[in-house]
């Protein structure tokens, strides 16, 4: 870093501006956010740059990414906000005071499945947390500060991350008994290349875990495909072939019916990555503590198995 010019002095509204600017990585997101005007977020954000005489931010058709210097700042400045958290929360001896924005990268059947239904019970103890959940056939990069936390469908290997594994989760193919009656009921695995079966765009597939008809047979090719895994849900529901889901996608839709239940089950992860440098942030553990605790409460659905149910906070 750059050392500061002489007789300039940086001020904590910049920095929560940049701070803000950097999550969002989007000038106009921010200042609604803020509830400013985007021009005064870019004149505060040059007048920052030249205080510490550095450049912050790359901008471009992207938005706003951060640069090396960026990403040092960024590191500081939280550490900031933390230790103010720890002050307020001190002086008004509310323990269970946890404030701030937290946004999560989930895959999107899990983020609007089984995340998004469960919010209320953290928004309901944590009034002032704002949450991000940003639920995509994507995941954003914790590491890039994308997003604070990711739910992912590998471990990652690399980046300065705290890693744990979420969950695992169980997938079975599904199709509407119209289907079938038409078609023929499958009795085993080698019949299902006489079927129109449903998956991902091959080229858009952004996760090696999701080949799942691989695992299943050689030669196994999905002819109706889309890169929404709610879209593949869809389709089978419309009667249109055979698709491979989530337990928790393909058990919340009654026209769906199991094929070869009891012979094809595959098994993925669910992987929580959380960048180090906020990991012991109160609103980073009070979402950390609420994704280990629905997980739990909704392993009957992810895994198949039963078990007790604890409170969510």
């Amino acid at each position: 870093m750059t050392s500061h010019n002489q007789g300039d002095q940086t001020n904590w509204d910049d920095l929560r501006i940049f701070l803000v600017v950097a999550r969002h990585s989007n000038l106009d997101i921010a200042a609604t956010f803020l509830q400013q005007d985007p021009t005064t977020l870019g004149r505060r954000i040059r007048r920052l740059e030249a205080s510490i005489g550095a450049t912050l931010f790359d901008r471009s058709r992207r938005g706003h990414l951060l640069t090396n210097s960026g990403e040092w700042l960024l590191g500081q400045v939280e550490q900031i906000e933390h230790i103010m958290a720890d002050i307020d929360t001190s002086i008004s001896g509310e323990v269970k005071k946890v404030g701030g924005t937290v946004r999560l990268s989930v895959t999107e059947a899990f983020g609007n499945l089984i995340v998004a239904p469960s919010l209320i019970d953290l928004t309901s103890v944590y009034p002032d947390l704002r949450v991000e959940l940003v639920a995509t056939s994507g995941i954003l990069s914790v590491s890039k500060r994308e997003a604070d936390m990711a739910v992912l469908l590998s471990r990652p290997t690399r980046g300065r991350l705290k890693v744990s594994k979420l969950t695992d989760y169980q997938l079975k193919l599904y199709a509407t008994h119209e289907y079938l009656a038409k078609h023929g009921v499958i009795t085993n695995p080698d019949q299902l290349g006489q079927h129109t079966l449903i998956g991902y765009v091959d080229d858009l597939i952004y996760s090696p875990s999701l080949r799942y008809y691989d695992e299943i047979g050689p030669g196994l090719t999905p002819n109706l495909t889309s890169s929404s895994l709610l879209a593949q849900a869809q389709l089978a529901i419309s009667g249109s072939g055979i698709v491979m889901l989530p337990r928790f996608v393909g058990e919340q839709h009654q026209e769906l019916e199991l094929v070869l239940g009891n012979e094809i089950t595959v098994t993925r992860s669910f992987w929580l990555a959380i960048h180090e440098d906020i990991f012991d942030h109160a609103r980073i553990q009070a979402m950390l503590k609420f994704l280990n605790t629905i997980a739990l409460n909704k392993s009957d659905l992810l895994r198949g198995a039963k078990v007790p149910q604890p409170s969510v906070c």
